[in-house]
């Protein structure tokens, strides 16, 4: 067991402790049917190393916890002001970046990031709208539907002989990585804010709600058949998460599939 670090004296200094932290607010890591409570505690803690503090749990087996309190040490705060929901479209309703932590391939790619890639495009963003950070069930992580819900899957090189990460592990890399970015010392551009953008990005509620209204019209026009989808949903929805679609585009979009489906009544 590593012993926590003493108190340093009062007079004691160096460039971390007159160092100006991060502002994380604007990012969620997201825990999703996390099982064993010890892991929520252990996550809790290891974003509180890295400067994060909103926490959101889909259906936890068992919280609150007097395992995760355990576990947090510390960072007890960050449990207490963890957001319980229900669905993952709920905890990333009003997120504009989902990023899901993928261990597995799929049979449809999608664009995928590492840990150092991940915490740039996500440092990149926070300034700008909410960003989730998306981490799955211990044994099977993420489901593919849940996987089509995020715009980009980090995956977290490892050992191909035993590559299966603790939740809290993985957690705290890619916390680490986003703290890592945002330190000063990190002049290699990696931080470095993309160009300002003229509307703001779409929230992940918006795009769920342009999804549903999409295959209405599509089954509508007898272009998609529920009974045979071949992908073809999934296929959209990497092509738009690609395209990360701005509230402008998207009310242009609706705009479009509404105006289909009023000449389809018309016509019928």
């Amino acid at each position: 067991m590593i012993a926590e670090p003493q108190q340093r004296p009062a007079d004691w200094c160096d460039n971390a402790a007159v160092m100006t932290e991060p502002d994380f607010r604007n990012v969620a890591v997201v825990l999703v049917n996390t099982s064993h409570p010890g892991n929520i505690g252990a996550s809790a803690r290891a974003m509180k190393n890295m400067g994060l503090s909103r926490l959101v749990l889909v259906q936890p087996k068992e919280f609150p916890s007097g395992v995760a309190v355990g576990r947090a040490a510390s960072a007890v705060d960050v449990l207490e002001q963890a957001q319980v929901v229900k669905s993952l479209g709920e905890a990333i309703a009003d997120c504009g970046l989902v990023i899901g932590a993928s261990a597995r391939s799929r049979s449809i790619p999608w664009p995928l990031l590492t840990p150092e890639q991940c915490a740039r495009r996500a440092l990149a963003e926070t300034g700008r709208h909410r960003v989730a950070l998306v981490f799955g069930r211990e044994d099977t992580g993420l489901s593919n539907e849940e996987l089509q819900l995020c715009h980009y899957h980090v995956r977290i090189p490892a050992n191909s002989g035993y590559s299966s990460l603790n939740l809290a592990a993985a957690v705290l890399i890619v916390c680490y990585e986003l703290y890592k970015a945002a330190m000063p010392e990190d002049d290699d551009g990696a931080g470095t804010v993309e160009r300002e953008w003229d509307q703001e990005l779409a929230t992940g509620e918006d795009v769920e709600r342009f999804y549903e209204h999409l295959e209405r019209v599509l089954v509508a026009v007898d272009f998609h058949d529920p009974g045979n989808p071949r992908h073809l949903m999934q296929r959209i929805r990497r092509l738009f998460g690609r395209i990360r679609i701005d509230v402008m585009e998207m009310n242009i979009l609706r705009g479009m599939l509404t105006h289909i489906e009023k000449n389809l009544k018309d016509r019928g």
